[in-house]
């Protein structure tokens, strides 16, 4: 047996309307039921724990130092250079870096993408990779 891939990763966040605004403007898939929260993209999630959950101290499975602005995620761009950098303006994304090469995961970490980097309204760090 292998590990297949990601199901799902979880994250604090302390703007939750900012934060689902944000991700719903990007393209994602926003679910949001009152009480959870979470974004997806292909077969992913993020879940996003509202400030409620992290700072109770009651919820134990959780990485017990994650704060808002600890995400650091690249997601992978299904399109050209310039149609990421017409979305990202048109979400109100700021580029704070890129275009810039950069070696992704793909093909065992052996290929070379273009990235570009914005930040989130909790600060979380997110990197678009376009590759070739």
């Amino acid at each position: 047996m292998t590990i297949r891939s990601f199901d799902h990763v979880a994250i604090p966040i302390q703007n939750v309307d900012e934060m689902l605004s944000f991700y719903r403007a990007l393209g994602f898939g926003v679910q949001d039921n009152g009480r959870r929260y979470s974004v997806h993209f292909g077969d992913n999630k993020i879940n996003f724990h509202r400030p409620e959950i992290w700072q109770s101290g009651g919820v134990t499975l959780r990485g017990p130092t994650a704060v808002p602005g600890c995400g650091d995620f690249c997601f992978v761009w299904d399109g050209t250079v310039e149609s990421l950098r017409t979305m990202l303006a048109q979400a109100g994304a700021k580029i704070i870096e890129g275009p810039i090469e950069r070696m992704g995961g793909q093909s065992g970490g052996d290929a070379k993408g273009t990235s570009h980097y914005v930040r989130d309204p909790d600060s979380n760090l997110l990197e678009f990779i376009v590759y070739a």
